[in-house]
């Protein structure tokens, strides 16, 4: 005799934050954000961490190519953040936390040269300081 489901698990995916910062593997990260939103009702809020002066391109328009297909409402949100006071992984974490965010997705590796590292300074931050779950998507 089976039990029926009582869904517990999507209490911990709720609300999820995607970083993105145009890379593949932020686009991976998003990806996967979108399967649990689909299995368990989870809110995504895509969020893009940009340094004040920062003129790099808007990621949010790869983001949205990608999502198009889904038929998905997400949010975004832009952090911009004094480069002298602040950094990405601090910006990301305060918003975890003042957002009240169940989870965090985030791809292992973003817009750095370096190949031979295999997890970015991002993701690392977010994985020791963040108080929520953080998922690294390769």
């Amino acid at each position: 005799m089976s039990e029926a489901p009582t869904y517990e698990i999507s209490f911990y995916f709720r609300k999820i934050l995607v970083p993105v910062d145009g890379s593949e593997n932020s686009l991976k990260a998003l990806e996967f954000a979108i399967d649990l939103a689909r299995h368990y009702g989870s809110k995504i809020i895509v969020v893009y961490a940009k340094p004040k002066g920062d003129l790099r391109g808007d990621p949010f328009e790869r983001v949205k190519l990608r999502v198009a297909k889904e038929g998905m409402d997400i949010q975004y949100k832009l952090i911009e953040y004094d480069p002298s006071s602040s950094n990405t992984p601090s910006v990301l974490v305060r918003e975890v936390i003042e957002g009240g965010y169940d989870a965090v997705v985030v791809g292992a590796r973003g817009l750095s040269l370096s190949t031979e590292i295999p997890i970015g300074s991002t993701a690392l931050s977010l994985v020791i300081n963040s108080p929520v779950s953080v998922f690294i998507v390769r």
